[in-house]
Protein backbone atom coordinates (compact mmCIF):
# COMPACT_ATOMS: atom_id res chain seq x y z
CA UNK A 1 0.00 0.00 0.00
CA UNK A 2 2.78 2.57 0.73
CA UNK A 3 4.59 1.45 -2.45
CA UNK A 4 1.69 2.45 -4.47
CA UNK A 5 0.90 5.70 -2.28
CA UNK A 6 4.47 6.41 -3.26
CA UNK A 7 4.26 5.91 -7.16
CA UNK A 8 0.65 7.85 -6.88
CA UNK A 9 2.62 11.23 -5.86
CA UNK A 10 5.40 10.73 -8.24
CA UNK A 11 2.87 10.87 -10.89
CA UNK A 12 1.11 13.68 -9.36
CA UNK A 13 4.42 15.39 -9.19
CA UNK A 14 5.49 14.83 -12.38
CA UNK A 15 2.25 15.81 -13.89
CA UNK A 16 2.22 19.03 -11.71
CA UNK A 17 6.18 19.72 -12.84
CA UNK A 18 4.79 19.65 -16.45
CA UNK A 19 1.95 22.71 -15.98
CA UNK A 20 4.67 24.17 -14.13
CA UNK A 21 7.24 24.52 -17.19
CA UNK A 22 4.19 25.32 -19.22
CA UNK A 23 3.17 28.18 -17.63
CA UNK A 24 6.30 29.32 -16.82
CA UNK A 25 8.15 28.96 -20.27
CA UNK A 26 9.26 32.82 -20.34
CA UNK A 27 11.13 32.20 -17.10
CA UNK A 28 14.92 33.00 -16.82
CA UNK A 29 16.36 30.03 -16.89
CA UNK A 30 19.73 31.26 -15.37
CA UNK A 31 18.63 33.66 -13.05
CA UNK A 32 16.39 30.95 -11.47
CA UNK A 33 19.22 28.21 -10.88
CA UNK A 34 21.17 31.64 -9.68
CA UNK A 35 18.53 33.01 -7.78
CA UNK A 36 20.28 34.27 -4.70
CA UNK A 37 19.39 36.70 -1.34
CA UNK A 38 20.86 39.47 0.36
CA UNK A 39 19.95 40.97 2.99
CA UNK A 40 20.44 45.01 3.58
CA UNK A 41 21.34 46.93 6.46
CA UNK A 42 19.02 47.88 9.41
CA UNK A 43 17.73 50.71 10.91
CA UNK A 44 16.78 51.11 14.22
CA UNK A 45 13.06 52.20 13.12
CA UNK A 46 12.80 48.58 11.93
CA UNK A 47 13.11 46.96 15.50
CA UNK A 48 9.78 46.37 16.74
CA UNK A 49 9.68 45.81 20.90
CA UNK A 50 5.98 46.38 22.07
CA UNK A 51 5.99 46.93 25.42
CA UNK A 52 8.43 46.64 28.02
CA UNK A 53 6.96 44.32 29.88
CA UNK A 54 6.24 42.13 26.97
CA UNK A 55 8.34 39.76 24.88
CA UNK A 56 7.63 39.58 21.18
CA UNK A 57 8.66 36.92 18.83
CA UNK A 58 7.78 35.56 15.09
CA UNK A 59 5.90 38.60 13.25
CA UNK A 60 3.98 38.44 9.74
CA UNK A 61 2.67 41.71 7.71
CA UNK A 62 0.57 42.64 4.93
CA UNK A 63 -0.83 45.44 3.13
CA UNK A 64 -4.03 46.67 3.41
CA UNK A 65 -7.06 48.26 1.71
CA UNK A 66 -6.07 51.36 3.91
CA UNK A 67 -2.83 51.59 3.04
CA UNK A 68 -1.03 50.65 6.55
CA UNK A 69 1.39 47.29 6.63
CA UNK A 70 -0.66 45.02 9.42
CA UNK A 71 2.09 42.91 11.55
CA UNK A 72 0.29 40.01 13.70
CA UNK A 73 3.22 38.79 16.02
CA UNK A 74 3.75 36.67 18.80
CA UNK A 75 3.78 38.31 22.50
CA UNK A 76 3.77 36.90 26.29
CA UNK A 77 4.55 38.94 29.24
CA UNK A 78 8.33 39.25 30.04
CA UNK A 79 7.82 38.25 34.03
CA UNK A 80 6.40 34.85 33.00
CA UNK A 81 10.10 33.73 31.33
CA UNK A 82 10.32 32.08 28.08
CA UNK A 83 6.07 30.91 28.19
CA UNK A 84 5.42 31.06 24.94
CA UNK A 85 4.43 27.34 25.13
CA UNK A 86 1.96 28.08 27.44
CA UNK A 87 1.16 31.81 27.66
CA UNK A 88 1.54 33.66 23.89
CA UNK A 89 -0.58 35.18 22.21
CA UNK A 90 -1.21 36.68 18.89
CA UNK A 91 -1.51 40.95 18.87
CA UNK A 92 -1.56 43.47 15.43
CA UNK A 93 0.55 46.42 14.89
CA UNK A 94 0.48 48.98 12.10
CA UNK A 95 3.19 51.10 10.24
CA UNK A 96 3.13 53.50 7.12
CA UNK A 97 6.41 51.27 5.52
CA UNK A 98 7.07 47.91 6.09
CA UNK A 99 10.12 48.85 7.65
CA UNK A 100 8.58 50.54 10.50
CA UNK A 101 8.40 52.22 12.96
CA UNK A 102 5.17 49.49 14.09
CA UNK A 103 2.79 50.88 16.71
CA UNK A 104 0.33 48.44 19.00
CA UNK A 105 -3.01 48.54 18.01
CA UNK A 106 -4.81 45.26 19.79
CA UNK A 107 -4.31 41.71 21.43
CA UNK A 108 -6.09 39.41 18.00
CA UNK A 109 -6.67 36.42 19.61
CA UNK A 110 -7.13 36.71 23.31
CA UNK A 111 -6.95 33.44 25.34
CA UNK A 112 -10.67 31.66 25.55
CA UNK A 113 -10.61 29.04 27.49
CA UNK A 114 -9.32 25.41 27.99
CA UNK A 115 -12.13 23.59 26.26
CA UNK A 116 -10.85 25.28 22.60
CA UNK A 117 -7.99 23.35 21.03
CA UNK A 118 -6.60 26.90 20.69
CA UNK A 119 -8.19 28.03 24.10
CA UNK A 120 -5.03 29.37 26.10
CA UNK A 121 -2.15 29.70 23.61
CA UNK A 122 -1.64 31.09 19.76
CA UNK A 123 1.56 31.65 18.53
CA UNK A 124 3.56 31.96 15.03
CA UNK A 125 0.52 33.69 12.45
CA UNK A 126 1.69 34.06 8.75
CA UNK A 127 -0.70 36.17 7.50
CA UNK A 128 -1.71 36.47 3.43
CA UNK A 129 -4.58 37.74 1.64
CA UNK A 130 -6.11 35.28 -0.76
CA UNK A 131 -8.40 36.97 -3.41
CA UNK A 132 -10.86 39.35 -1.94
CA UNK A 133 -9.16 38.34 2.10
CA UNK A 134 -7.28 37.85 4.72
CA UNK A 135 -6.39 34.38 6.33
CA UNK A 136 -4.30 34.55 9.38
CA UNK A 137 -2.50 31.03 9.95
CA UNK A 138 -1.16 29.93 13.16
CA UNK A 139 -0.42 27.32 15.57
CA UNK A 140 -2.51 26.82 19.33
CA UNK A 141 -2.68 24.31 22.12
CA UNK A 142 -4.85 24.34 25.16
CA UNK A 143 -3.55 22.43 28.58
CA UNK A 144 -3.36 22.97 32.27
CA UNK A 145 -2.15 26.64 31.87
CA UNK A 146 0.94 25.71 34.00
CA UNK A 147 3.89 27.85 33.30
CA UNK A 148 7.33 26.29 34.82
CA UNK A 149 8.97 28.84 33.19
CA UNK A 150 10.99 32.13 35.32
CA UNK A 151 13.06 34.82 33.72
CA UNK A 152 16.13 32.92 33.06
CA UNK A 153 15.49 29.32 33.34
CA UNK A 154 13.70 27.51 30.19
CA UNK A 155 11.55 24.72 31.26
CA UNK A 156 8.49 23.15 28.75
CA UNK A 157 5.12 22.47 29.88
CA UNK A 158 5.10 19.31 27.65
CA UNK A 159 1.06 18.86 27.92
CA UNK A 160 0.66 22.38 26.01
CA UNK A 161 3.52 21.77 23.75
CA UNK A 162 2.02 18.57 22.56
CA UNK A 163 -1.12 19.85 22.00
CA UNK A 164 -0.05 21.75 19.07
CA UNK A 165 -1.94 22.23 16.35
CA UNK A 166 -2.85 24.51 13.20
CA UNK A 167 -5.31 26.58 12.78
CA UNK A 168 -6.43 29.48 10.50
CA UNK A 169 -8.65 32.76 10.93
CA UNK A 170 -10.47 34.51 8.13
CA UNK A 171 -11.48 38.35 7.81
CA UNK A 172 -12.45 40.72 5.10
CA UNK A 173 -9.86 43.19 6.43
CA UNK A 174 -6.21 42.83 8.23
CA UNK A 175 -8.62 45.10 11.15
CA UNK A 176 -10.65 42.59 11.64
CA UNK A 177 -13.13 41.34 12.58
CA UNK A 178 -11.09 37.65 12.71
CA UNK A 179 -13.24 34.37 12.42
CA UNK A 180 -11.69 31.64 14.47
CA UNK A 181 -12.93 28.27 13.97
CA UNK A 182 -13.59 25.34 16.44
CA UNK A 183 -11.36 22.63 14.93
CA UNK A 184 -7.92 22.72 14.08
CA UNK A 185 -6.85 22.78 10.21
CA UNK A 186 -4.39 20.62 10.64
CA UNK A 187 -4.79 17.92 13.53
CA UNK A 188 -2.14 15.14 14.61
CA UNK A 189 -3.38 12.46 12.56
CA UNK A 190 -4.71 9.05 14.56
CA UNK A 191 -1.90 6.84 12.12
CA UNK A 192 1.19 6.40 15.19
CA UNK A 193 3.09 5.60 12.56
CA UNK A 194 2.79 8.95 10.63
CA UNK A 195 5.50 11.80 10.47
CA UNK A 196 2.82 14.30 12.94
CA UNK A 197 1.29 11.63 14.51
CA UNK A 198 2.40 14.30 18.41
CA UNK A 199 1.63 17.42 16.95
CA UNK A 200 1.91 19.99 13.85
CA UNK A 201 2.74 23.35 14.40
CA UNK A 202 4.39 26.56 12.09
CA UNK A 203 2.12 26.36 8.66
CA UNK A 204 3.87 27.87 5.65
CA UNK A 205 1.19 28.49 2.64
CA UNK A 206 2.09 29.45 -0.98
CA UNK A 207 -0.46 29.99 -3.92
CA UNK A 208 0.19 27.27 -6.32
CA UNK A 209 0.90 28.49 -9.60
CA UNK A 210 -1.53 25.47 -11.35
CA UNK A 211 -4.18 26.46 -8.83
CA UNK A 212 -4.80 25.30 -5.32
CA UNK A 213 -2.65 26.22 -2.14
CA UNK A 214 0.63 24.10 -0.94
CA UNK A 215 1.69 23.88 3.02
CA UNK A 216 4.59 22.75 4.60
CA UNK A 217 4.39 22.80 8.16
CA UNK A 218 6.44 21.08 11.23
CA UNK A 219 5.55 17.66 12.64
CA UNK A 220 6.74 15.63 15.18
CA UNK A 221 6.23 11.88 15.54
CA UNK A 222 5.71 8.90 18.11
CA UNK A 223 9.05 6.93 17.20
CA UNK A 224 11.06 7.87 19.65
CA UNK A 225 9.66 7.04 23.00
CA UNK A 226 10.27 10.16 24.98
CA UNK A 227 7.62 12.70 26.40
CA UNK A 228 9.71 15.10 23.16
CA UNK A 229 8.45 12.27 20.99
CA UNK A 230 10.56 12.83 17.61
CA UNK A 231 11.98 12.61 15.02
CA UNK A 232 10.90 16.46 13.99
CA UNK A 233 10.39 16.95 10.25
CA UNK A 234 8.49 18.68 8.27
CA UNK A 235 5.40 17.71 6.01
CA UNK A 236 3.50 18.99 3.02
CA UNK A 237 -0.09 19.24 2.20
CA UNK A 238 -2.38 20.51 -0.78
CA UNK A 239 -6.07 21.73 -0.65
CA UNK A 240 -8.03 23.62 -3.17
CA UNK A 241 -8.88 26.41 -0.97
CA UNK A 242 -6.89 28.47 2.13
CA UNK A 243 -9.03 26.97 4.36
CA UNK A 244 -8.94 23.18 3.55
CA UNK A 245 -9.36 20.12 3.87
CA UNK A 246 -5.95 20.05 3.15
CA UNK A 247 -4.55 16.39 2.11
CA UNK A 248 -1.50 15.43 3.93
CA UNK A 249 1.39 13.69 2.26
CA UNK A 250 3.89 11.35 4.57
CA UNK A 251 7.09 12.71 3.03
CA UNK A 252 9.87 14.20 5.14
CA UNK A 253 11.31 17.50 3.65
CA UNK A 254 14.36 19.38 4.43
CA UNK A 255 15.70 16.44 5.70
CA UNK A 256 19.64 16.08 6.90
CA UNK A 257 21.94 13.07 7.96
CA UNK A 258 22.56 12.44 11.26
CA UNK A 259 20.00 14.50 13.17
CA UNK A 260 16.40 13.93 13.98
CA UNK A 261 15.82 17.79 14.23
CA UNK A 262 17.27 19.58 11.48
CA UNK A 263 15.17 22.21 9.98
CA UNK A 264 12.67 24.78 11.90
CA UNK A 265 10.23 27.51 10.55
CA UNK A 266 10.49 27.37 7.10
CA UNK A 267 8.77 29.98 5.29
CA UNK A 268 7.84 29.44 1.93
CA UNK A 269 6.83 31.20 -1.77
CA UNK A 270 6.73 30.87 -5.13
CA UNK A 271 9.38 33.22 -7.56
CA UNK A 272 10.92 32.68 -10.77
CA UNK A 273 9.26 29.31 -11.94
CA UNK A 274 10.46 27.41 -8.35
CA UNK A 275 8.93 27.31 -4.63
CA UNK A 276 11.63 29.10 -2.29
CA UNK A 277 12.16 28.42 1.10
CA UNK A 278 14.00 30.13 4.02
CA UNK A 279 14.79 27.77 6.56
CA UNK A 280 16.43 27.82 10.30
CA UNK A 281 19.11 25.47 10.21
CA UNK A 282 19.24 23.78 13.59
CA UNK A 283 22.55 23.05 13.73
CA UNK A 284 24.57 23.64 10.63
CA UNK A 285 23.24 20.41 8.64
CA UNK A 286 22.78 22.30 5.53
CA UNK A 287 26.05 24.83 5.49
CA UNK A 288 29.28 25.46 7.43
CA UNK A 289 27.70 28.77 8.89
CA UNK A 290 26.17 26.69 12.08
CA UNK A 291 23.21 27.95 13.39
CA UNK A 292 22.06 30.20 10.57
CA UNK A 293 19.15 31.22 7.75
CA UNK A 294 19.37 29.04 4.68
CA UNK A 295 17.63 28.68 1.22
CA UNK A 296 15.61 25.92 -0.55
CA UNK A 297 13.89 25.29 -3.50
CA UNK A 298 11.57 23.08 -5.27
CA UNK A 299 9.99 22.48 -8.11
CA UNK A 300 6.99 20.96 -7.21
CA UNK A 301 6.70 21.48 -3.52
CA UNK A 302 7.33 18.34 -3.01
CA UNK A 303 10.90 17.60 -3.84
CA UNK A 304 13.21 20.31 -1.61
CA UNK A 305 16.56 20.83 -2.57
CA UNK A 306 19.19 23.17 -0.79
CA UNK A 307 19.56 26.17 -3.30
CA UNK A 308 22.66 27.35 -5.27
CA UNK A 309 23.38 29.77 -2.68
CA UNK A 310 22.20 28.70 0.55
CA UNK A 311 23.07 30.90 3.18
CA UNK A 312 20.63 33.89 3.86
CA UNK A 313 22.53 34.81 7.06
CA UNK A 314 24.04 34.39 10.03
CA UNK A 315 23.39 34.73 13.39
CA UNK A 316 24.01 38.57 13.08
CA UNK A 317 22.20 42.25 12.14
CA UNK A 318 24.36 44.65 10.31
CA UNK A 319 22.93 47.92 11.20
CA UNK A 320 22.61 50.79 8.68
CA UNK A 321 25.14 52.65 11.35
CA UNK A 322 28.04 50.43 10.04
CA UNK A 323 27.83 48.26 13.16
CA UNK A 324 27.00 44.26 12.94
CA UNK A 325 25.34 42.93 16.09
CA UNK A 326 25.35 39.13 16.98
CA UNK A 327 21.86 37.89 18.22
CA UNK A 328 21.52 34.85 20.64
CA UNK A 329 18.89 33.44 17.63
CA UNK A 330 17.89 34.72 14.73
CA UNK A 331 14.68 32.99 13.47
CA UNK A 332 11.06 33.01 12.38
CA UNK A 333 11.80 34.19 9.03
CA UNK A 334 8.39 35.45 7.16
CA UNK A 335 8.63 37.41 3.87
CA UNK A 336 6.95 40.79 3.38
CA UNK A 337 5.79 40.18 -0.57
CA UNK A 338 5.20 42.93 -2.96
CA UNK A 339 3.99 42.38 -6.64
CA UNK A 340 4.97 38.76 -5.95
CA UNK A 341 8.77 39.62 -4.84
CA UNK A 342 10.04 39.59 -1.28
CA UNK A 343 10.78 43.28 -0.08
CA UNK A 344 11.41 42.34 3.72
CA UNK A 345 12.20 39.80 6.06
CA UNK A 346 10.81 39.85 9.47
CA UNK A 347 12.69 37.75 11.96
CA UNK A 348 12.77 37.09 15.51
CA UNK A 349 16.03 38.15 17.24
CA UNK A 350 17.47 38.37 21.04
CA UNK A 351 20.34 38.93 23.04
CA UNK A 352 21.43 37.83 26.73
CA UNK A 353 20.90 40.57 28.58
CA UNK A 354 23.04 41.31 31.88
CA UNK A 355 20.83 38.92 34.43
CA UNK A 356 21.32 36.07 31.43
CA UNK A 357 18.11 36.53 30.49
CA UNK A 358 16.76 36.62 27.05
CA UNK A 359 15.58 39.94 25.45
CA UNK A 360 13.56 39.55 21.78
CA UNK A 361 12.24 42.01 19.48
CA UNK A 362 11.02 41.60 15.85
CA UNK A 363 13.45 43.25 13.14
CA UNK A 364 12.42 44.04 9.86
CA UNK A 365 15.20 43.54 7.50
CA UNK A 366 15.63 44.45 3.46
CA UNK A 367 15.86 42.08 0.86
CA UNK A 368 17.86 42.31 -2.02
CA UNK A 369 17.53 39.54 -4.58
CA UNK A 370 19.96 38.90 -7.05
Amino acid sequence: MKRNLCILICLVQLTSCGKRIDQNKNVDVKASENFKIELGVVSKKSVYIDKEDMTVWGASAVKGEDGLYHMFYSRWKKALGWAWVTHSEIAHAVSDSPFGPFEFKEVVFPARGAQFWDGLCTHNPTVHKFEDKYYLYYMGNTGDGVNPCEPGKIKYNWTHRNNQRIGVAVADSPNGPWKRFDKPLIDASSNENALDALLANNPSIAKRPEGGYLMVYKAVGKKIKKISGGPVVHCVATSESPLGPFTKYDIPVFEAKGTDFPAEDPYIWYQNGKYRAIVKDMHGAFTNAGQALVLFESIDGFDWKLSKNPLVSKLEIKWDTGKTQKVKHLERPQIYMENGKPVALYCAADTLDTKGVLHSWNVQIPINIK
